[in-house]
């Protein structure tokens, strides 16, 4: 063992305190007594209860360090001046005292491999040595002695073993074990055996809240029973079984509004979504029902099944009105998560809540796609880093112990518990039995009062069952037969819970009294949470009905006057001199600032500088996130500034760009986590929550963007027509055929163009200076709000060609299409025979090979957005030739990659009759691009001539 991390996981089959591990511990307790900052936390914490221990005199002498007086002793006995003395009665009992403390760790550490959590109790109780008082070599004779319980909460500084190990027992090993002691903040320790131990994991609740949370599971079931029996064989992803978590999201809510809490964002997958629109949220059963008679309005282009629906609402709490917001999400489990966070991070900025004091957000999760999803890992280390912490999650697991049809224990996963992954941030994890509704609400309760203390995620794992298969058409049973035997025993949850409060004399009849009420509430149609508040509104609350509506073809003045343009300029490239920038980015400043005075052309970093200046200027927070965004994957940017004097790691840094003018809005740049599935879904939560901030996720090379494909496909791509959901969040995908190889040169264009339909998002590939200021400004200048997608350049940000004069900076906006921009072959357009078409970087070879060739005869243009394809503008770029024989897309991707599948009918309609298409780039491929440099090169000239050489394949005629 080298760790404290590995001392833990031998729990599981072996123990820290195995006879092998003497000569290791030892050593640790001899460093501690030498100095006890010099060993892990974990080990600190034992053996500071051991000086507790009265020594074997009964003095409270401290121990000391053990080797000098052993080496003391082996000199004497070389010297023979040793005698071998009996150990006394004495030295046993400073061996048990020892042994108690022992036990109580271990209680802490595994008690709750014991617990009671299982309501169809399917196996048997692990064995555990370590949690034996025989491990310790205690018998039933030793039950009554008494020993020092000082370093307990149990409320008694000395208690007999037997009382000991009954409150151990009581409090880790009952219907709620507790998860925490791998934690490496001593405080958060002593916090949560301070709140378990003193009540020994047991609540002490009145009469009046029994009945509400007997009301709550009423609530839950009969919703269930109710649409079984209306809409029979409906899918619904029932949450029969577990209807403990309705209970608990009544309490984390409530209790939440007490403590100061003022929104609340939850994201969860199918199973349960519809109890808690109704139970929770408060959506109209009505208005339910309508969706499973298929009377609900359909005023979307897609829209989606109704267990996909999202909801918001306000209801009223002890602290106030608090705002519900259920995410809309899609059947990939687990991936609403980071959207759910990034949300939440855009309401806490727009609020000034840097701690996350009054936005909560709640993650609802099955147990088999907790633990078996890969985004939860990555969402998980995003919690506590700066530029996408929320303060703590409340995590809340379903565990209905069974992933579809996975239920064996050799097949679900390679952990002890479905939540072990967070043990990775050292979040606590209350596991806890779903049949126990109390102690769930309990558990609940000291979750939020952590998360609200120490601002970390925390977990409730809710340990239930699945009363019917993963939907309402299944039968669980073909696979799961001995489970579904128990299952079909049980009465039900609602059901014990009310025979107990009716034996505890809160009313024989109390239950179904309940359950007739709710059924009649159903049948009314009327809400099943009260109140709901409908008149509230907060003033934090966005409105979004500029946005709505928009045509994308609607202009936007994106041009800066040249005043603005210079004083901006002069902000953003002056350093202050306590700050001393690496000689290579002060060249780059020096250099932009010359561009600033339009002494020289603008290049590609500046153009984007400026775009973001003259944005925070005018009042639009920007956000800019990627995992190299600070400097640029290819160094074009450096928007931050590092001080080669620091002499701290943690100081020394200088944004320029958060210094443009006394009351600008936020810029804000962040280097990622190695990440891009949840860090593009955290940024596409944001922008959906704030359309007032231009948010930007930059891949470090667009290749990577397929590691983010389903926040792509189910978000991005298709959140508007399936949900209403307007986004404007801008990707910024580096894209570009330079011979890097086949995972450093496709942006993939072609899986953008083929989820473009209903104007859903803007494809665009600016390729110039220009052209990136002015696309970027036009993102929040007009009030259309749709996910815009740059494929940015590679070489580009440094090719002269690509730079442009400020005066296209201070007049003019972002071209769709730019037409041939040789003005000698446009006074002779009626000599040309042949107009090439094409996008991106691809263009300066043609026009350097048009150059080369003398080919005056060939018109170049550039389609700048590919989509929505601007055909007004590309018709008026081809028709200046009306002479024109044929035209040719030219392309660097392969032809079954890029635009060329995607673009060509547009092309053809605006193609004059008779004129042909032909095409020239790659030849297909099942490779983005070659690995080797020889054959890049000779693909690259064998596309750049055939797009001034014959037509060749395929041949389109108008």
């Amino acid at each position: 063992m080298s760790d404290t991390t590995s001392v833990y996981q031998a729990y599981q089959g072996n123990t820290y305190l195995f006879g092998g591990n003497a000569p290791y511990v030892e050593e640790m307790y001899e460093n501690y007594l030498a100095n006890p900052g010099s060993v892990p936390d974990t080990w600190r914490e034992y053996f500071d209860a051991l000086q507790h221990v009265p020594a074997v005199d009964g003095s409270n002498a401290k121990d000391v360090p053990h080797l000098p007086v052993v080496n003391a002793f082996a000199e004497r006995a070389k010297a023979g001046g040793t005698k071998v003395v009996v150990a006394s009665a004495d030295a046993e009992m400073g061996r048990k005292r020892t042994a108690v403390q022992q036990l109580i760790a271990a209680y802490r550490n595994v008690g709750q491999r014991w617990a009671d959590l299982d309501p169809l109790k399917r196996t048997e109780r692990p064995n555990i040595p370590e949690l034996e008082p025989s491990f310790y070599g205690f018998s039933d004779a030793d039950q009554e002695t008494v020993f020092d319980t000082s370093n307990t909460f149990f409320g008694k500084d000395k208690m007999s073993l037997r009382e000991l190990l009954n409150a151990l027992r009581e409090t880790y090993c009952g219907t709620l074990g507790a998860e925490y002691m791998y934690t490496s903040d001593q405080a958060q320790k002593r916090w949560w055996q301070q709140k378990l131990e003193s009540i020994r994991s047991k609540p002490n609740f009145g009469a009046e809240k029994k009945r509400h949370i007997l009301d709550r599971l009423t609530a839950a079931e009969g919703l269930e029973r109710y649409l079984h029996t209306k809409y029979v064989g409906q899918k619904r992803f029932s949450l029969e079984g577990g209807e403990s978590f309705i209970a608990a999201m009544d309490e984390l809510i409530q209790q939440a509004g007490a403590k100061g809490v003022q929104e609340i964002v939850i994201g969860m997958a199918h199973r349960g979504r519809l109890n808690v629109l109704v139970n929770t949220l408060g959506k109209m059963p009505k208005d339910l029902f309508a969706e499973f008679d298929h009377t609900a309005p359909e005023d979307l282009p897609a829209g989606d099944v109704k267990y996909h629906q999202g909801f918001s609402s306000d209801v009223s709490t002890p602290g106030g009105p608090v705002h519900l917001s259920l995410a809309f999400n899609p059947s990939h489990l687990e991936i609403v998560n980071p959207v759910v966070e990034g949300s939440v991070r855009a309401r806490m900025d727009r609020r000034g809540d840097t701690e996350g004091k009054q936005v909560l957000p709640v993650l609802v999760h099955g147990d088999a796609a907790f633990g078996g999803q890969g985004v939860n890992q990555e969402t998980l280390c995003l919690a506590q880093t700066r530029g996408y912490t929320t303060g703590g999650t409340v995590h809340i697991i379903i565990n209905n112990q069974i992933g579809f049809t996975t239920s064996d224990p050799r097949d679900m996963r390679s952990s002890t518990f479905c939540t072990d992954i967070v043990k990775m941030v050292e979040s606590p994890v209350l596991h806890v039995n779903g049949d126990d509704p109390e102690a769930v609400v309990l558990a609940t309760q000291l979750a939020l009062e952590f998360r609200m203390e120490f601002r970390q995620d925390v977990v409730v794992d809710i340990t239930c069952f699945r009363k019917l298969g993963h939907n309402e058409q299944d039968t669980p049973a073909l696979t799961q037969p001995l489970m579904y035997k128990k299952i079909a025993q049980h009465p039900g949850t609602r059901k014990l819970y009310a025979d107990k409060l009716a034996a505890q004399g809160l009313g024989e009849t109390l239950g179904d009294e309940m359950a007739k009420a709710y059924r009649a509430a159903l049948d009314a149609g009327k809400h099943t949470v009260d109140p709901v508040l409908t008149n509230f509104k907060s003033k934090y609350a966005v409105d979004w009905s500029p946005f709505l509506g928009k045509k994308w073809t609607d202009a936007g003045d994106t041009a800066i006057p040249l005043t603005e343009w210079k004083r901006l300029a002069e902000k953003i490239t002056t350093i202050p001199e306590t700050v001393t920038p690496h000689q290579l980015v002060k060249k780059v400043y020096d250099d932009r600032a010359a561009m600033g005075r339009g002494e020289v052309n603008v290049d590609w970093g500046m153009g984007e500088t400026m775009a973001f200046a003259s944005l925070v200027a005018s009042g639009y927070p920007v956000r800019l996130s990627g995992e190299d965004s600070g400097r640029g994957t290819f160094t074009h940017r450096h928007a931050v500034i590092h001080d080669q004097k620091r002499e701290k790691w943690d100081t020394g840094t200088y944004v320029p760009l958060q210094n443009v003018a006394e009351n600008q809005a936020p810029f804000v740049v962040i280097d990622s986590i190695l990440s891009e599935e949840a860090v593009l879904g955290f940024e596409y939560g944001y922008a959906g929550s704030d359309p007032n901030s231009l948010v930007i996720w930059e891949a470090q090379f667009g290749d990577f963007a397929n590691g983010a494909q389903v926040v792509i496909d189910q978000f991005i791509a298709s959140g508007e027509v399936k949900w209403g959901r307007a986004n404007g969040l801008t990707l910024m995908l580096p894209h570009g055929y330079e011979g890097q190889g086949p995972e450093h040169s496709s942006a993939r264009v072609e899986r953008f163009m083929q989820l473009a339909a209903d104007a859903n998002m803007q494809l665009v590939q600016p390729t110039t200076a220009s052209q990136i200021f002015h696309v970027l400004r036009r993102q929040m200048v007009r009030d259309l709000r749709k996910p815009l997608i740059i494929f940015t350049p590679k070489s580009l940000l440094r090719n002269k060609d690509a730079t442009s004069p400020l005066s296209e900076f201070t007049k003019g906006n972002f071209q769709t299409v730019i037409p041939e921009q040789n003005e000698a072959i446009d006074k002779k357009a009626d000599k040309v025979k042949r107009v090439i078409a094409c996008s991106g970087k691809v263009y300066y070879d043609l026009v350097k090979k048009r150059t080369e060739n003398e080919a005056n005869d060939v018109a170049i243009i550039r389609v700048e957005q590919v989509y929505p394809f601007p055909h007004k503008a590309f018709a008026a770029a081809i028709k200046k030739y009306p002479n024109a024989v044929d035209i040719v897309w030219c392309q660097d991707e392969p032809q079954n990659q890029g635009a060329w599948f995607f673009i060509q009918h547009n092309i053809h309609e605006n193609m004059l009759e008779g004129q042909k298409l032909g095409y020239s780039g790659r030849a297909a491929s099942a490779s983005p691009a070659v690995g080797y440099s020889h054959l890049h090169q000779e693909q690259q000239k064998a596309l750049v001539d055939g797009a001034f050489a014959k037509l060749k394949g395929f041949v389109l005629t108008k």
